[in-house]
């Protein structure tokens, strides 16, 4: 995955692009999920909580007891746009998951403290 500091002109464009009410470039959309899940892993890092992006990234991070096998007990999934949102503090963890636009299982996968990235 790319440094978060030498694409960060990427994750700008999208934050731009959505603050405009446009629809990032899927390219550029997917570089930005990429670049803030490798964010948050270096700043969490770990293999007790998975977050999952679909279809663009998927990573484990926290420190805690490391998953193994089948499916992992913490979980975070959401969509890009939501991901991307969230990891620049232009969304609330909070907001997130009440709204729906962020499912969590487990006890570990509140990961707001580690947000925006």
């Amino acid at each position: 995955m790319s440094s978060l500091h030498s694409k960060s002109a990427v994750v700008v464009a999208v934050c731009d692009a959505l603050a405009a009410g446009a629809t990032p470039p899927r390219v550029q959309l997917r570089e930005a999920v990429r670049v803030l899940l490798a964010g948050l892993a270096d700043r969490a890092p770990g293999r007790s909580v998975e977050v999952r992006v679909p279809p663009y990234g998927a990573i484990q991070c926290v420190a805690g007891p490391r998953h193994t096998r089948g499916t992992p007990s913490n979980v975070v999934e959401t969509d890009p746009v939501t991901w991307v949102l969230l990891a620049t503090g232009h969304l609330e963890w909070s907001s997130a998951v009440h709204s729906g636009r962020v499912t969590v299982s487990g006890p570990r996968s509140d990961i707001s403290t580690y947000l925006p990235i």
